[in-house]
This record gives structure tokens, C-alpha cells and sequence, in this order.
């Protein structure tokens, strides 16, 4: 008679369950954001962003841009990108802002006085904008 031999598998293997156990509810932690302004969510709504760089130097340089003008250069932003402006140079009465048409992006801020100074490359576009 031939000698038959048998390979047997003699580990043990993990019981796998399939119970359908009830999730533990995570709580949500709260939202401790300090307030939104005004100009923020007035901002955000039109897409306008503003880079750090440009925040700090609006804050440092204290030039203040009103809901209108905002509204104003969103705009403009808009049109400047239809006409295929990717970078600008914004001028209002009180600032000059350089931004990215193409990503709606307030780069960086001075006030005018500064601006007077100074030789701005790299734009293709400029918007003027009256109060």
C-alpha cells in the first residue's frame, strides 16, 4: 500500500465575529472660533482672499478698506481676470494692494505714500478704484 502523507495546518486561527455592535457617539468638540467681522464673511462671500503677508501689513500699515470698496475691487478682480489679468495693481485713495486676478488673492498692502516710492513688476493689469 503507497504511504499517503498529510499536510495539516495545526495553527490556530482568530475567530473572526461579525456582530453588529452599536457605535459610540463621539461628542463634537465646541467650536471655540473668536467672532467673525463683517469684512470677513463680506470677503469670503465674494471670494476675495487675503494672504497673511497682506493681513499684517493692512494691520501694521493701518489702512482700513470699506464694505464698498471691497465690494468694488471684488468686482474689478473679476472683470481683470475675464480680460486675462493675472496679477494687478490695485490703487484706492488710501492704499495700493498688488493681487492675483487669477486666484483672487490680496498678495500684499501699502499705504499710498509708500506706493509713491515704489516700481511694481510682474502685474499686467491695474485697477483704479474711487470711493
Amino acid at each position: 500500500m503507497p504511504e499517503v502523507v498529510i499536510n495539516m495546518d495545526h495553527r490556530i486561527q482568530p475567530l473572526q465575529q461579525h456582530h453588529l455592535m452599536p457605535q459610540p457617539t463621539v461628542k463634537k468638540p465646541v467650536d471655540n472660533k473668536p467672532d467673525i467681522s463683517f469684512k470677513d464673511v463680506l470677503k469670503d462671500a465674494q471670494g476675495i482672499k487675503i494672504s497673511k503677508h497682506a493681513e499684517q501689513r493692512l494691520n501694521e500699515r493701518n489702512i482700513n478698506i470699506n464694505e464698498t470698496q471691497w465690494e468694488m475691487i471684488s468686482e474689478k478682480m473679476s472683470e481683470a481676470k475675464q480680460k486675462g489679468v493675472t496679477d494687478s495693481l490695485v490703487l484706492t485713495d488710501e492704499a495700493a494692494l498688488l493681487v492675483s486676478a487669477a486666484n483672487n488673492t490680496v498678495i500684499t498692502a501699502m499705504n499710498k505714500q509708500e506706493a509713491a516710492s515704489k516700481i511694481f513688476t510682474n502685474i499686467n493689469g491695474t485697477i483704479l478704484i474711487d470711493k
